[in-house]
Protein backbone atom coordinates (compact mmCIF):
# COMPACT_ATOMS: atom_id res chain seq x y z
CA UNK A 1 0.00 0.00 0.00
CA UNK A 2 1.54 3.62 -1.26
CA UNK A 3 1.11 7.10 0.56
CA UNK A 4 2.20 9.71 -2.00
CA UNK A 5 1.59 12.71 1.00
CA UNK A 6 4.09 11.56 3.74
CA UNK A 7 2.77 14.29 6.26
CA UNK A 8 0.68 17.92 6.67
CA UNK A 9 2.67 19.92 9.17
CA UNK A 10 1.57 23.23 10.51
CA UNK A 11 3.22 26.58 10.31
CA UNK A 12 4.78 27.26 13.34
CA UNK A 13 3.90 31.45 12.50
CA UNK A 14 0.39 30.13 11.99
CA UNK A 15 -2.59 31.66 14.11
CA UNK A 16 -3.54 30.51 17.08
CA UNK A 17 -7.12 32.18 17.70
CA UNK A 18 -10.12 32.58 15.44
CA UNK A 19 -11.57 30.62 12.66
CA UNK A 20 -10.88 27.77 12.20
CA UNK A 21 -7.60 28.13 14.57
CA UNK A 22 -9.77 27.77 16.85
CA UNK A 23 -11.21 24.08 15.32
CA UNK A 24 -10.17 20.58 17.35
CA UNK A 25 -8.76 19.55 13.87
CA UNK A 26 -6.44 22.60 13.62
CA UNK A 27 -5.38 23.48 17.70
CA UNK A 28 -3.76 20.70 18.75
CA UNK A 29 -1.01 18.99 16.57
CA UNK A 30 2.14 20.39 14.75
CA UNK A 31 2.42 17.52 12.29
CA UNK A 32 -0.11 14.80 10.82
CA UNK A 33 1.62 11.83 9.81
CA UNK A 34 -0.12 9.30 6.80
CA UNK A 35 1.24 5.77 7.18
CA UNK A 36 -1.27 4.10 5.17
CA UNK A 37 -2.84 4.17 1.63
CA UNK A 38 -6.21 4.97 3.42
CA UNK A 39 -6.53 7.75 5.81
CA UNK A 40 -9.81 8.16 7.45
CA UNK A 41 -10.78 11.90 9.68
CA UNK A 42 -13.84 11.17 11.55
CA UNK A 43 -15.57 13.47 14.36
CA UNK A 44 -18.54 14.99 15.22
CA UNK A 45 -19.85 18.14 13.21
CA UNK A 46 -17.98 21.14 13.51
CA UNK A 47 -15.24 19.31 14.23
CA UNK A 48 -13.27 20.64 11.38
CA UNK A 49 -12.44 17.67 9.71
CA UNK A 50 -13.92 19.34 6.48
CA UNK A 51 -11.83 22.56 6.77
CA UNK A 52 -8.94 20.19 7.60
CA UNK A 53 -9.25 17.89 3.96
CA UNK A 54 -10.30 20.91 2.25
CA UNK A 55 -6.99 23.13 3.22
CA UNK A 56 -4.76 19.81 2.29
CA UNK A 57 -6.65 19.90 -0.90
CA UNK A 58 -6.22 23.47 -1.81
CA UNK A 59 -1.88 23.07 -0.93
CA UNK A 60 -2.07 19.74 -2.84
CA UNK A 61 -2.69 22.41 -5.77
CA UNK A 62 -6.58 20.55 -6.07
CA UNK A 63 -9.97 22.99 -6.97
CA UNK A 64 -11.50 23.63 -3.18
CA UNK A 65 -14.87 22.59 -4.26
CA UNK A 66 -14.66 19.72 -6.33
CA UNK A 67 -13.05 18.07 -9.01
CA UNK A 68 -9.09 17.68 -9.96
CA UNK A 69 -6.15 19.92 -10.10
CA UNK A 70 -7.02 21.13 -13.74
CA UNK A 71 -10.28 21.77 -12.66
CA UNK A 72 -11.25 25.37 -11.65
CA UNK A 73 -14.48 26.99 -10.66
CA UNK A 74 -15.82 28.68 -7.73
CA UNK A 75 -19.71 29.03 -7.15
CA UNK A 76 -19.27 30.12 -3.59
CA UNK A 77 -16.01 30.11 -1.89
CA UNK A 78 -15.73 28.97 1.79
CA UNK A 79 -12.17 27.87 1.83
CA UNK A 80 -10.54 29.13 5.04
CA UNK A 81 -6.79 30.63 5.38
CA UNK A 82 -5.73 27.37 6.90
CA UNK A 83 -4.13 26.18 3.30
CA UNK A 84 -1.78 29.17 3.59
CA UNK A 85 -0.07 27.94 6.46
CA UNK A 86 0.18 24.38 5.65
CA UNK A 87 3.23 22.38 4.33
CA UNK A 88 2.92 19.41 2.92
CA UNK A 89 5.84 16.81 2.27
CA UNK A 90 5.19 13.93 -0.45
CA UNK A 91 7.06 10.92 -1.12
CA UNK A 92 6.43 10.67 -4.24
CA UNK A 93 4.48 12.56 -7.46
CA UNK A 94 0.75 11.94 -7.57
CA UNK A 95 -0.04 11.43 -11.13
CA UNK A 96 -3.77 12.30 -10.91
CA UNK A 97 -5.74 13.96 -8.08
CA UNK A 98 -9.03 14.35 -7.37
CA UNK A 99 -11.73 16.05 -4.51
CA UNK A 100 -14.94 14.69 -4.15
CA UNK A 101 -16.82 16.92 -2.33
CA UNK A 102 -20.47 16.03 -1.21
CA UNK A 103 -21.56 18.99 -0.02
CA UNK A 104 -20.36 21.26 -3.67
CA UNK A 105 -20.85 17.88 -5.51
CA UNK A 106 -23.82 19.84 -7.83
CA UNK A 107 -21.92 22.31 -8.19
CA UNK A 108 -18.89 20.14 -9.83
CA UNK A 109 -21.00 18.46 -11.77
CA UNK A 110 -22.28 21.88 -13.09
CA UNK A 111 -19.25 22.82 -13.81
CA UNK A 112 -17.87 19.85 -15.52
CA UNK A 113 -21.08 19.61 -17.74
CA UNK A 114 -19.35 22.43 -19.33
CA UNK A 115 -16.04 21.71 -20.10
CA UNK A 116 -16.22 17.66 -20.96
CA UNK A 117 -16.99 16.24 -23.90
CA UNK A 118 -20.09 13.75 -24.68
CA UNK A 119 -17.83 10.54 -24.00
CA UNK A 120 -16.77 11.86 -20.93
CA UNK A 121 -18.73 10.17 -17.58
CA UNK A 122 -18.31 13.47 -16.51
CA UNK A 123 -20.31 15.34 -19.17
CA UNK A 124 -23.67 13.92 -17.92
CA UNK A 125 -23.83 13.58 -14.25
CA UNK A 126 -27.10 15.64 -13.92
CA UNK A 127 -28.80 12.54 -16.28
CA UNK A 128 -27.80 9.89 -13.11
CA UNK A 129 -29.54 9.27 -9.81
CA UNK A 130 -27.37 11.01 -6.87
CA UNK A 131 -25.38 7.58 -6.17
CA UNK A 132 -24.74 7.04 -9.14
CA UNK A 133 -23.26 10.56 -9.69
CA UNK A 134 -20.77 10.02 -7.25
CA UNK A 135 -19.73 6.35 -8.27
CA UNK A 136 -19.31 7.31 -11.65
CA UNK A 137 -17.13 10.32 -10.67
CA UNK A 138 -15.26 7.70 -8.56
CA UNK A 139 -14.54 5.31 -11.68
CA UNK A 140 -14.18 8.27 -13.92
CA UNK A 141 -11.54 9.99 -12.04
CA UNK A 142 -9.52 7.85 -9.46
CA UNK A 143 -7.07 5.34 -10.81
CA UNK A 144 -3.77 3.67 -10.33
CA UNK A 145 -1.21 6.34 -8.32
CA UNK A 146 -3.07 9.11 -7.32
CA UNK A 147 -4.35 10.95 -4.27
CA UNK A 148 -8.17 11.15 -3.89
CA UNK A 149 -9.72 13.26 -1.10
CA UNK A 150 -13.67 12.09 0.15
CA UNK A 151 -15.67 14.53 2.45
CA UNK A 152 -18.33 12.14 3.30
CA UNK A 153 -19.21 10.29 0.87
CA UNK A 154 -21.64 8.52 2.25
CA UNK A 155 -24.31 10.92 1.87
CA UNK A 156 -24.91 9.74 -1.62
CA UNK A 157 -24.54 6.36 -1.10
CA UNK A 158 -26.37 3.23 0.40
CA UNK A 159 -24.83 0.27 2.16
CA UNK A 160 -24.05 -1.44 -1.13
CA UNK A 161 -22.73 1.39 -3.19
CA UNK A 162 -20.60 1.99 -0.17
CA UNK A 163 -18.96 -1.42 -0.68
CA UNK A 164 -18.87 -0.86 -4.32
CA UNK A 165 -16.56 1.92 -3.04
CA UNK A 166 -14.42 0.41 -0.89
CA UNK A 167 -13.60 -2.09 -3.73
CA UNK A 168 -12.57 0.72 -5.74
CA UNK A 169 -10.39 1.86 -3.38
CA UNK A 170 -9.07 -1.30 -2.87
CA UNK A 171 -8.44 -1.81 -6.54
CA UNK A 172 -6.26 1.08 -7.18
CA UNK A 173 -4.53 1.51 -3.44
CA UNK A 174 -3.05 -2.19 -4.11
CA UNK A 175 -1.84 0.19 -7.31
CA UNK A 176 0.16 3.04 -5.62
CA UNK A 177 -3.20 5.45 -5.24
CA UNK A 178 -3.65 6.87 -1.62
CA UNK A 179 -6.88 8.33 -0.38
CA UNK A 180 -7.72 10.25 3.05
CA UNK A 181 -11.56 10.61 3.59
CA UNK A 182 -13.62 12.44 6.35
CA UNK A 183 -16.45 10.18 6.86
CA UNK A 184 -19.27 9.32 9.83
CA UNK A 185 -19.35 6.18 8.12
CA UNK A 186 -19.30 3.12 10.15
CA UNK A 187 -19.13 0.89 6.91
CA UNK A 188 -16.59 2.82 5.39
CA UNK A 189 -14.15 2.48 8.54
CA UNK A 190 -14.14 -1.18 8.14
CA UNK A 191 -11.65 -0.82 5.29
CA UNK A 192 -8.99 -3.38 6.27
CA UNK A 193 -5.67 -1.74 7.33
CA UNK A 194 -7.10 1.70 7.05
CA UNK A 195 -5.56 4.40 9.69
CA UNK A 196 -8.69 6.21 11.38
CA UNK A 197 -7.64 9.55 13.28
CA UNK A 198 -10.40 10.74 15.90
CA UNK A 199 -10.91 14.16 16.32
CA UNK A 200 -12.19 15.58 19.33
CA UNK A 201 -11.87 18.16 21.95
CA UNK A 202 -8.32 16.51 23.17
CA UNK A 203 -7.24 16.95 19.30
CA UNK A 204 -6.68 14.44 17.05
CA UNK A 205 -5.10 10.74 17.43
CA UNK A 206 -5.57 7.18 16.17
CA UNK A 207 -7.91 5.00 17.20
CA UNK A 208 -8.82 1.52 16.22
CA UNK A 209 -11.83 0.41 14.82
CA UNK A 210 -13.53 -0.74 17.77
CA UNK A 211 -12.92 2.49 19.47
CA UNK A 212 -14.28 4.61 16.80
CA UNK A 213 -17.28 6.72 17.80
CA UNK A 214 -19.02 5.85 14.14
CA UNK A 215 -18.60 2.57 14.76
CA UNK A 216 -19.09 2.15 18.12
CA UNK A 217 -22.42 4.07 18.57
CA UNK A 218 -23.94 2.69 15.29
CA UNK A 219 -23.54 -0.64 16.75
CA UNK A 220 -24.66 -0.05 20.23
CA UNK A 221 -27.94 1.81 18.53
CA UNK A 222 -28.68 -1.62 16.30
CA UNK A 223 -27.95 -4.31 19.37
CA UNK A 224 -30.42 -2.46 21.56
CA UNK A 225 -32.54 0.61 19.32
CA UNK A 226 -35.42 0.22 22.19
CA UNK A 227 -33.02 1.33 25.13
CA UNK A 228 -31.70 4.21 22.93
CA UNK A 229 -35.28 5.32 21.49
CA UNK A 230 -36.73 5.11 25.06
CA UNK A 231 -34.65 7.94 26.41
CA UNK A 232 -34.35 9.74 22.99
CA UNK A 233 -38.23 9.79 22.85
CA UNK A 234 -39.37 9.35 26.64
CA UNK A 235 -41.45 6.56 26.20
CA UNK A 236 -41.68 2.90 25.73
CA UNK A 237 -41.02 2.46 21.67
CA UNK A 238 -41.83 -0.96 21.17
CA UNK A 239 -44.65 -2.16 18.55
CA UNK A 240 -48.24 -1.59 20.37
CA UNK A 241 -49.57 -5.39 19.91
CA UNK A 242 -52.97 -4.59 19.37
CA UNK A 243 -52.16 -2.30 16.53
Amino acid sequence: MAVLLRWVELEEDAPTSGFPWDLAAVRAWDRLEFTSSVTYLIGENASGKSTLLEAIAVEAGINPEGGTQNLRFAQRPTESDLARHLRLSWAGKARRRFFLRAETFFNMATAYEEVADGDDPMSGLHDRSHGQQFLDAVRSRFGPGGLFLMDEPEAALSFTSQLALMRVMHEYGSQGSQFIVATHSPVLLTFPDADILLIDEQGVRRVGLEDAPPFVDVRDYLNAPDVYLHHLLGRDSSPDPAS
